[in-house]
């Protein structure tokens, strides 16, 4: 679907409040001072008077539609809005052809692709060309990585920017202005409470369509009656259309109640899904238990799936625990039994269980590291390291003949059934690869180890 946005039309008076707030100029633009305060990028470039292909990636709702029309503007560019769920390659290239006829008559255009990260390698293949020939300048949205979803080839032609979510200082001037300057709430004499206000905003999240929807929709629902003082009960009943009120006040108690929550932004598939395993890992790695259950409630609250988070959980146990606390693994990986027997909700309790133990227990990561530097040795050696003959196991009368497990020493036949003794191949002589931590059970380990092994564990 292709749009061509006309730069001085404005919003019809029964559009949604979020698109009769969406500002025109950079002044009106609230966030993103990164890019459009004075001496961002965005502000030299507006001051250049040129625009190079440009990555909006981002949340939702935090400002990547509106700069562009703004951009596109503000520098007279000829603005061509297409969504990448609805446009195929045939669509796109009659949009080229107008971005081309543009061109004749001197006119530049700005593309505005819409979720990039949706159009697949042939939609993007078909785009190349016109932004490298400079028939377009492009600018995309996307609240995925681009580095993930937007070929290479495109991506060498265009500035990633990177929006933020909108503090809560953002949100309130959007919220305020709007009170004040949208006819339809000014008409209705619309007012909100701090403690609404306080409700309101945490809501969004951030995200400033996601304010201006949950407001348009408190007022739709405002109670028939008048505002009574702040914890009287109200009638929750809807205003008929067309009806007025002496004056419509939201408070806490409309938006807990009348405001449907704003469900989580979670893609499996995407950053967020990446960003919140990767913030889980990391915060039971850390010794957090709180934080750790906090991000184990976001990825369940937006539905990920529980034995994914389980399987994670066994593969920490060994890599970030390991013989610091070896009950880790085996509660671990008895969790993961119990979370496909159980199911949710009720596994939400064993991860629970698991993820808090696992967060307070000693840490190590010497498991981990031997094994990674032992993989590191082998595939560095030219040719396999030979088996001592002594550890060689004599299927045959030759192998015998030839040595194998000759001079090879049975440790069970000794005090403490432990004989020190060459078993590494001859170039990794004394090496370690396996050097546990003072944390734990591994202290123990290692001890053991400086005991037994004198020559090698010399320090």
């Amino acid at each position: 679907m292709t749009d061509f946005f006309d730069k001085n039309a404005k919003p019809a008076t029964d559009a949604p409040l979020a698109e009769r707030m969406r500002p025109s100029t950079l002044a009106g633009f609230a966030g993103q001072e990164h890019l459009v305060g004075e001496g961002a990028m965005l502000s030299q470039l507006v001051a250049g008077g040129t625009l190079p292909s440009l990555i909006f990636w981002g949340e939702p709702g935090t400002g990547k539609t509106t700069l562009a029309r703004i951009l596109a503007g503000t520098l007279d560019y000829e603005f061509i809005q297409v969504s990448a769920i609805m446009t195929g390659v045939p669509e796109l290239r009659k949009t080229l052809e107008t971005a081309r006829r543009f061109r004749a008559q001197g006119r530049r255009t700005l593309l505005f692709v819409d979720e990039i990260h949706r159009w697949s390698k042939a939609q993007q293949d078909a785009l190349l060309h016109a932004v490298e020939d400079g028939t377009v300048t492009l600018l995309g949205a996307t609240t995925e990585n681009p580095s993930f979803e937007v070929i290479a080839p495109l991506l060498s032609r265009a500035r990633v920017l990177r929006f933020q979510p909108l503090h809560a200082d953002h949100l309130r001037t959007l919220l305020h202005r709007a009170l004040a300057e949208d006819e339809k709430l000014k008409t209705l004499s619309v007012e909100i409470d701090e403690d609404g206000e306080s409700a309101l905003l945490a809501l969004s999240g951030g995200d400033a369509r996601a304010l201006y929807n949950a407001l348009e929709l408190a007022v739709n629902i405002t109670p028939l009656s008048s505002p009574r003082p702040r914890g009287e009960s109200t009638d929750m009943s809807p205003r008929k259309q067309g009806e007025s009120v002496e004056k419509i006040v939201i408070n806490r108690t409309l938006i807990e109640h009348g405001v449907l929550k704003r469900m989580p932004i979670y893609d499996k598939k995407g950053d967020s899904h990446y960003d919140t395993i990767s913030a889980f890992i990391k915060s039971v790695r850390a010794s957090d238990p709180d934080a750790a259950i906090y991000y184990l409630a976001r990825m369940l609250n937006a539905g990920e799936d529980p034995l994914f988070v389980a399987r994670r959980l066994i593969v920490l146990a060994s890599e970030d625990i390991g013989n610091a606390n070896p009950t880790g693994l085996v509660l671990a990986n008895a969790g993961f039994q119990a979370v496909h027997q159980i199911g949710m909700p009720e596994a939400r309790i064993i991860l629970a269980q698991v993820t808090t133990y696992l967060a307070s227990s000693p840490k190590s990561n010497a498991a981990y590291k031997a094994i990674s530097d032992a993989m590191s040795a082998v595939e560095n050696e030219s040719f396999p390291a030979a088996v001592p003959l002594h550890l060689r196991n004599p299927v045959t009368g030759l192998m015998q003949s030839e040595g194998y497990s000759k001079e090879y020493i049975y440790p069970h036949d000794h005090p403490g059934h432990f004989v020190e003794g060459d078993n590494l191949p001859p170039q990794y002589k004394d090496k370690i690869f396996y050097e546990p931590t003072d944390l734990g059970r591994e202290a123990e380990i290692a001890e053991r180890l400086k005991k037994w092994w004198k020559k090698r564990r010399k320090t």
